[in-house]
């Protein structure tokens, strides 16, 4: 869908209230004309005046190089940095949060905009926007980066094309050349992760087949049901009004870099419930366990025509811990997530977020608590009743219940695949999960 209008410059940031602090943009993309959209968007959004625009590429990240830009209308500067720790969180930390801080000191800066290179996740910034102490700039108070910066808006650019296959396929970035060998986030991770984090999206590609286009934008209703989404048959079509328009249609419920726990709601916004060209939204909820090694069996499920799932799930053999599960084309992890507030001490307890406790009372049962199983899946080829059936076989029966009931020191000695975890070196180098361990498995079931 080709459209022309005359090329204008991106407005000026609209200010957010009383708050002083400087805009941010984010903009993601992976490769292809995503690419090309995403370095477009970016220059186009750099053409307002006070506009800096910022890239990290990490091409060379295992060499322990990074080669970073820094465009501020006709001026760009690019500087090699060297890193004793060739990794995607230790760029994160020692320069770009340092240099957020710096440039929303400068009074002509008005708006910074962030290009993403692919082994950076617009979440894993956000998070660390908000949470990392940054220390050492001159003149500046020690303090994470959101005393300084609020993030605008997180847009995504994708292929139309290809995005649906990487969405749900095996393949590593390190495979495809996008990271390095010991990395081993999959393309269908970022893909998802990309456009669900996302307040507006740009998606990039010729008309092709109607069902096949009509299937991605099903797809992407459901995912990130609150994102606009702008169609373009190539980078060179997108203008300025294009993306001041797209800007201007985020709602204001949008999570604008907003990092959400285990215990937020899994469907977020108004997803479409109903089935459209064959994609559809799956909810699985349970008021008794999973039985570990059955739902070890029964997650083969979730990797052939799902997108994604997601969800807390009650494992009887750790009764006290909430397990964080989620899924994207042929990989998926199990993590912890906290404890269940059942298992909470009263200090404990008291601490935990008041909507969460508030939610909890309204099913709390009086043996097991607010201890629950609940699940999204979105599927795109797969049959959910056989999902859903699949799920019911895992869970406990009716006799082993009562075991989990009365004898919960017998239930501890089940088998548990889950039981030992996997942790990465870097906890912030892009993990999605709660917690930093994890369990991974692949679409064969193999533990990673």
């Amino acid at each position: 869908m080709k459209t022309i209008v005359e090329r204008g410059i991106v407005p000026d940031p609209i200010p957010s209230g009383g708050d002083r602090r400087k805009p941010l943009v984010l903009i993601a993309g992976f490769s292809g004309p995503a690419a090309a959209g995403l370095a477009r968007t970016a220059a186009l959004l750099g053409q307002t005046p006070g506009t800096v625009v910022v890239r990290h590429d990490l091409g060379a990240l295992s060499e322990g190089i990074v080669r970073r830009t820094v465009r501020e209308g006709d001026r760009e500067i690019e500087t090699v940095l060297e890193l004793a720790h060739g990794c995607a969180s230790c760029t994160l930390r020692i320069d770009l949060l340092p240099l957020l801080c710096l440039l929303a000191t400068r009074d002509s800066v008005r708006r910074v905009v962030l290009e993403l290179d692919p082994a950076f996740e617009a979440e894993a910034i956000c998070r660390a926007v908000e949470n990392v102490v940054v220390t050492g700039v001159l003149g500046r108070v020690d303090g994470p980066a959101g005393r300084d910066i609020r993030v605008e808006a997180v847009l995504t650019c994708l292929d139309a094309e290809s995005w649906l296959a990487d969405a749900t396929g095996e393949d590593t970035l390190a495979e495809r050349g996008a990271a390095r060998a010991d990395d081993d986030r999959t393309v269908a991770q970022v893909a998802v992760g990309q456009v669900d984090f996302a307040d507006a999206v740009l998606a990039f590609g010729p008309a092709a087949d109607p069902t096949d286009r009509g299937r991605l934008a099903a797809v992407l209703t459901r995912l990130n049901p609150d994102a606009p989404v702008a169609w373009f048959d190539h980078p060179a079509h997108l203008a300025g009004d294009h993306v001041s328009d797209l800007l201007a249609r985020i709602p204001t419920r949008a999570r604008r870099g907003r990092v959400f726990d285990a215990h937020a709601p899994l469907l977020r916004g108004q997803p479409p419930l109903t089935s459209d060209f064959g994609v559809e939204i799956l909810e699985f909820a349970a008021s008794r366990p999973f039985h570990p090694e059955r739902l070890h069996s029964a997650l083969d499920v979730l990797f052939d025509g799902v997108v994604t799932a997601r969800g807390r799930i009650w494992l009887a053999t750790q009764p006290d811990e909430v397990l964080w599960l989620e899924s994207a084309g042929g990989g998926l992890r199990v993590g912890g997530a906290g404890r269940w507030l059942a298992a909470m001490e009263p200090d404990e307890l008291a601490q935990a977020d008041p909507d969460r406790r508030a939610l909890a009372a309204l099913r709390w049962d009086d043996t097991f608590g607010d201890r629950d199983t609940s699940l999204v899946v979105l599927v795109h080829d797969a049959d959910p009743a056989d999902i859903r059936t699949a799920l019911h076989w895992a869970l406990v029966e009716d006799d082993e219940l009562r075991l989990v009931e009365r004898a919960p020191e017998r239930v501890a000695h089940w088998p548990d695949p889950f039981g030992e975890w996997h942790a990465d070196p870097c906890a912030d180098s892009g993990e999605t999960l709660e917690d930093s361990a994890a369990q991974q498995y692949n679409s064969r079931g193999e533990a990673k």
